[in-house]
């Protein structure tokens, strides 16, 4: 007879907020906890966004320091150590295509018989790290048993011709729905006033994010209308670069940069449009998030067309005159209310995920 709970070994980078962590913790919280329990293996000695949070459900976390030191050799010994003593997972779930060949290995030689790889992004970085990572990523699907991916060009792109299956980034529909006291709360914490329009992106500062893109058009539009607002939601390596820049085009006074924070459901509630003019993505958890607040958004137009399950979403080529123009043509009068009820009834509702 089995023990309770049954312990799923979640091996990430780490537990910042981003869209892989907060997919994580979407069905984290709502799995019931007396049954199936998630520990976590991070990759970092520091402690992160949801640390606290995973403590307090119950989860354990496992650190390595493979990202601080690069000690590959180190954490190889680590690892076949950590899984000799470890002898209560026999299920692992990973989240990192490029060493999860490495994990799986070394899990498979001590036995553990369910290894579940998770494919969360359709390329990588165009940089000599990402084509590093990219010839990594090969052996990964030959050492899983399960095959997860977050949409189907995930999928294509990780396991070429071998099976996978579709899970959908879900999320908590009712709580991201749109609220005008939500609205009106964030707005008044800036001093944003009720006609100026808000443009608002959530992502990680990355190169495949596309700030530089996003500060030239913002840098457009605000051009033609002074009465607007670019928000920013997140932290990252190029947090400082995008900050600079801001900086050198005069616009520090209407881009608002709130760092990483907890309550991002309100703040959607408070944009007018919503962009993500990623370089490439998976399936964005923070497209699904926006469309329940009801939200018009403007996506690349690489970005998968899963997302799309309501009428919010134009996709666009990544050309500045394209999207500024898009912009301007949005009729900003429209009804947000129910948009999350749509959302609800599709396969991103974490309640019936």
């Amino acid at each position: 007879m089995s023990k309770y709970p049954i312990r799923i070994l979640q091996i990430v980078p780490n537990m910042q907020s981003g869209g892989l962590e907060n997919f994580i913790m979407n069905i984290y919280k709502n799995i019931d906890r007396n049954l199936v329990q998630f520990d976590f293996l991070v990759h970092y000695n520091e402690e992160k966004f949801f640390d606290k949070e995973i403590l307090a459900m119950g989860g354990k976390i496992y650190r390595f320091s493979l990202r601080n030191d690069n000690n590959l050799i180190k954490y190889i010994v680590q690892l076949n150590k950590f899984y000799k003593n470890h002898k209560e997972y026999r299920v692992i779930h990973c989240h990192m295509s490029s060493i999860g060949f490495i994990n799986f290995l070394i899990a498979k030689k001590n036995k553990v018989s369910i290894r579940i790889a998770h494919s969360h992004n359709s390329a990588t970085d165009k940089t000599l790290k990402g084509r590093v990572k990219r010839f990594m990523m090969l052996p990964y699907k030959y050492v899983s048993t399960i095959n997860y991916a977050c949409s189907p060009e995930a999928g294509k792109y990780l396991y070429g011709n071998r099976s996978f299956e579709f899970i959908p980034n879900a999320v908590d529909t009712d709580k991201f729905r749109f609220l005008i006291d939500d609205r009106n709360e964030i707005r008044r914490k800036y001093g944003i006033d009720k006609d100026t329009v808000v443009i608002g992106h959530i992502g990680r500062f990355n190169v495949q994010k596309n700030h530089d893109f996003l500060i030239d058009m913002f840098k457009k539009y605000n051009s033609i209308n002074p009465n607007s607002k670019l928000i920013l939601i997140g932290n990252g390596e190029l947090y400082d670069n995008v900050k600079k820049k801001v900086e050198e085009n005069n616009l520090k006074e209407n881009v608002i940069f709130t760092g990483v924070i907890k309550e991002t459901w309100k703040y959607y509630s408070a944009f007018d449009i919503f962009v993500l003019p990623s370089l490439f993505e998976g399936l964005p958890v923070v497209g699904v998030e926006a469309q329940c607040s009801g939200v018009k958004c403007l996506f690349a137009d690489n970005i998968t067309k899963e997302v799309k399950v309501t009428d919010l979403i134009d996709y666009l080529k990544l050309e500045l005159d394209t999207w500024v123009n898009a912009i301007c043509n949005i009729d900003l009068n429209y009804i947000r209310n129910d948009y999350y009820k749509i959302v609800k009834n599709t396969n991103f509702n974490i309640k019936t995920l």
